[in-house]
């Protein structure tokens, strides 16, 4: 894995995963081990493993913010990275921090649901989430069904992705990483879309149930590559290769949607299983 020239400091607004695998501790852990420097504001404290979610705290807004506000007042940000933010309220709450640090990038994971199915974010907060966060996301980075929430859009092909990328540009994103996971096929293709053109990300299809915290692993890989000052395409090819290599190497813990191996670059190229 190449590194950028200097560490490049995130803060992340997002939930806490008591697994490891998803939230906050997947954030960690990922702009760590890609020489970042990793902070947070904890928006909710999930109770979870690789079966589901089965419980779920809200962290009161005021001390959502005052976790963010203090780290922007002594330590400061490169970029942005948000998460679960679960209801309308603590997304007025995030748009607030990300207006208050001008020029600071942000990448916005528009998490809904966990992999388990469970709903991660409340219905009325999705036109919030619209209205205030797309127009401030240097890179948003929707999967399939997250992409059709957001566009009422069909999102079920490659071209699918594509109508919803441009609609999401529309609605003010400055950039837009489409995830094509969840859309059928042998391979998954990603597509980087911008308002200058687009970028393919493509790669065979991994035979695995080892996916836990996919979307919150390559959203927090970008942010760190922006805090670092790598260019938009530099960034997105650096975390989806990082992803890639993490869902090859999963440990395979749990009996569920298992976590990725984040600190493979550690044991290095000849670590994998």
């Amino acid at each position: 894995m190449t590194q950028a020239p200097h560490q490049g400091r995130v803060l992340v607004l997002a939930g806490s995963d008591s697994s490891g695998g998803a939230g906050i501790q997947a954030d960690i852990k990922t702009i760590t081990v890609l020489g970042g420097y990793a902070a947070t504001a904890i928006t909710a404290i999930t109770v979870q493993n690789t079966l589901g979610v089965t419980g779920v705290l809200p962290i009161p807004l005021e001390i959502v913010e005052a976790q963010a506000r203090a780290v922007l007042d002594d330590i400061g940000a490169d970029a942005f990275k948000t998460g679960m933010l679960g209801d309308a309220a603590t997304v007025e709450v995030v748009a607030r921090v990300l207006d208050s640090a001008k020029g600071v990038p942000a990448v916005i994971d528009p998490v809904m649901v966990a992999k388990g199915g469970a709903s991660l974010l409340a219905a009325p907060a999705i036109g919030a989430l619209k209205r205030l966060l797309i127009p401030r996301a240097a890179l948003l980075t929707p999967n399939a069904p997250e992409a059709a929430a957001l566009t009422g859009l069909p999102v079920e092909t490659t071209d699918d992705l594509r109508r919803a990328g441009e609609a999401l540009l529309e609605l003010g994103a400055h950039a837009v990483l489409m995830k094509g996971g969840h859309v059928p096929g042998e391979r998954v293709v990603d597509l980087l879309i911008t308002r200058q053109g687009e970028t393919a990300f493509e790669g065979e299809r991994i035979d695995t149930r080892h996916t836990h915290g996919t979307g919150c692993t390559l959203a927090s890989a970008c942010a760190t590559g922006l805090a670092q000052g790598m260019s938009l395409t530099e960034t997105v090819a650096r975390a989806w290769n990082y992803v890639h290599e993490a869902m090859l190497r999963a440990p395979g813990f749990g009996a569920g949607h298992g976590p990725l191996d984040h600190g493979w670059p550690l044991r290095g190229e000849g670590g994998r299983r």
